[in-house]
């Protein structure tokens, strides 16, 4: 391993969007949903030991599962400090979730696990963004003066199938945004390095308002265009030559979203049926997930190591020419420890960056807190040990929050159809006395909010054929901008009411089939289906007539169905099933206070 960094790390990052969704779970390797509360399903209540010293450590989803394993360690060799002994529950939380929990102070059942001790999230820039977050709402300063101690790092790159990623020169040639941008570019797509039949160049990119691979490709994108290594301003972030850079390479996203993972199964998916090459051309992930999915494990858990089918189509990583970022996974002592939980954490840091610890992080692809590299980054498994690349250190915090800002007017715009169960089981009261309905409206409304104005958003309600009705679907808002159609759309939400059964397969079908003939290439084309039950319209009770209807397989212009289960007897398996097909994602709201949050993370693929 041979890499540039910088001496001194900027101070980065503004303030980002607060709102995230936690984690996901993964039920098998390549199915995927994601529980409301931002904790694994993996996580499991610690075994106490009379005397210790409880200590509750939360970690970003890429590290998590590894550090339960190491917490399970740390217990059983007894480690004394000060006579003592210290029990440490490891909570998966992702580094945005956590940061929104800290800064607003976290309540453990809203934000899924007792409070922290500890916390490390993927990245320092998150550390920097809750010191601001804190500061600026005069809220006690949680984060310690001085530099923070890492504990494991990996660089971002660009994952490629291996195929795509020799026609363009790899191993021996340097590839970077520049090489994305024009392949984004040109017309002709791959045909222009002598393969039309893998079409036009499609990107993987997760939203940099909730994910560090995402801030962390926009802010390298950012620096590509402008040709420096560091010290980023806001005159050129304002450049009207960067803007298009950037804008350019958004061009080329199929969908955003808030993990790296819906990228990885969906990839993984595709491949187990011989499709590896029509999902993405590439996608922005950090190292080690291209370590994770050459193994058969897209989630990087080590409890399912070995335990996958290895692709047909390996990942290879590309490690951007222009300079790329650094996950450097710090690890926070947080001010409001008490001081034996403080020793307690300064004794489980000690044994994380003990030979055996950073040796087992190695075993799983990341590099050493010191940055060296293990035998897991090697081009066998579509590494570079030997790469040359520079860090790139993020820029000071307002000009990352230009940065965001520019993201934000530059994305990739969003084309998308809301397709809401209005079935009468939707009348039924949740937990806190409220109809699942007005629950779903609500959280419909303020969904409207937070798309551009210039977005297209349309609303579809389904059931069961009504009083002088066809079909079981009913347009109640037609596609249009935001800017525009908003006061409809909010006025048909409001006015949905519960009555009938659940067609859930024909409004599928039949909204999936709309946007396909209304196909715009310049945009994110979705629909999002919402439903609490299974189907129950026996003029179309087809599932596999369904999943080929809308199988993205073959197609260059795919439309994706977002699936969520909302409730406990919504149908999950099938809307995996959905959305899998069309290679988007399924999501998990069986808890219905949780739809709010979960319509968050749908919307932040778009």
């Amino acid at each position: 391993m041979v890499f540039d960094q910088p001496a001194r790390r900027r101070s980065p990052l503004p303030l980002i969007i607060a709102v995230v969704l936690g984690l996901v779970a993964v039920i098998g390797v390549y199915l995927f949903l994601k529980p409301s509360d931002g904790t694994t399903e993996a996580d499991k209540p610690p075994v106490k030991r009379e005397g210790c010293v409880g200590l509750t450590v939360a970690a970003s989803s890429e590290k998590s599962a590894l550090l339960t394993q190491m917490a399970g360690a740390y217990a059983a060799a007894d480690r004394r400090f000060d006579g003592r002994c210290a029990d440490v529950t490891v909570v998966s939380k992702a580094s945005g979730g956590a940061l929104d929990a800290l800064a607003t102070g976290w309540e453990p059942t809203r934000d899924g696990g007792a409070v922290p001790q500890v916390w490390t999230p993927a990245a320092s820039s998150w550390v920097a963004l809750l010191r601001q977050r804190t500061t600026q709402a005069d809220r006690p300063d949680l984060v310690p003066a001085g530099p923070l101690p890492s504990i494991a790092q990996t660089p971002l790159v660009l994952a490629m199938p291996k195929p795509m990623a020799e026609a363009l020169g790899w191993p021996t040639k340097q590839v970077g945004w520049t090489d994305v941008l024009n392949l984004t570019k040109d017309p002709n797509g791959w045909a222009s390095k002598g393969h039309p039949e893998w079409g036009r160049f499609k990107l993987g990119k997760t939203n940099p308002h909730f994910s560090t691979s995402g801030l962390n490709a926009t802010i390298g994108a950012y620096f590509a265009a402008t040709g420096r290594a560091n010290d980023l301003t806001l005159a050129d972030v304002a450049k009207p030559s960067v803007v298009s850079f950037v804008k350019g390479v958004e061009q080329g996203v199929v969908h955003y979203g808030d993990t790296t993972l819906t990228f990885l199964s969906n990839l993984a998916e595709a491949d187990a049926r011989g499709q590896g090459m029509s999902y993405v051309s590439a996608v922005a992930v950090e190292e080690k997930s291209v370590y994770d999915y050459n193994q058969g494990n897209p989630t990087g858990d080590p409890a399912l190591a070995g335990k996958g089918r290895k692709p047909t189509v390996p990942l290879v990583a590309i490690y951007p020419r222009e300079g790329t970022l650094l996950s450097d996974n710090p690890y926070v002592v947080l001010t409001s420890a008490t001081e034996e939980q403080k020793a307690a954490a300064a004794d489980f840091l000690a044994f994380l960056r003990e030979p055996a610890q950073q040796n087992a992080f190695k075993d799983f692809a990341f590099r050493g807190h010191d940055g060296s590299a293990g035998a897991a980054i090697s081009t066998a498994n579509g590494l570079l040990p030997e790469a040359k690349f520079a860090v790139v250190n993020p820029p000071a915090s307002p000009v990352v929050a230009k940065v965001l800002e520019g993201w934000d007017a530059q994305r990739k715009r969003a084309r998308v159809l809301l397709v809401l169960d209005t079935s009468g089981s939707m009348e039924e009261l949740t937990s806190g006395g409220t109809t699942k309905l007005e629950l779903a409206k609500k959280a419909a409304l303020q969904a409207i909010g937070m798309f551009a104005r210039d977005d297209q958003v349309g609303l579809w309600a389904f059931s069961t054929p009504r009083s002088g009705q066809t079909q079981p679907y009913r347009e109640l808002a037609p596609m249009g901008d935001v800017g525009a159609n908003g006061a409809a759309l909010r006025s048909a939400i409001q006015g949905l009411a519960p009555e009938g059964g659940t067609a859930l397969y024909a409004s599928t079908r039949a909204a999936q089939a709309k946007m396909a003939a209304e196909f715009a290439p310049d945009r994110i084309n979705a629909v999002v289906v919402l439903t609490d039950g299974r189907n129950e319209y026996p003029p179309d009770n087809d599932l596999p007539g369904l999943l080929g209807a809308i199988d993205a397989s073959h197609a260059e212009n795919v439309v994706r169905v977002f699936t969520i289960a909302y409730g406990e007897q919504a149908d999950l398996e099938t809307l995996q099933s959905i959305a899998k097909s069309s290679r988007a994602a399924a999501y998990d709201a069986r808890d219905p206070a949780s739809i709010d949050k979960v319509l968050v993370a749908v919307l932040s693929n778009f």
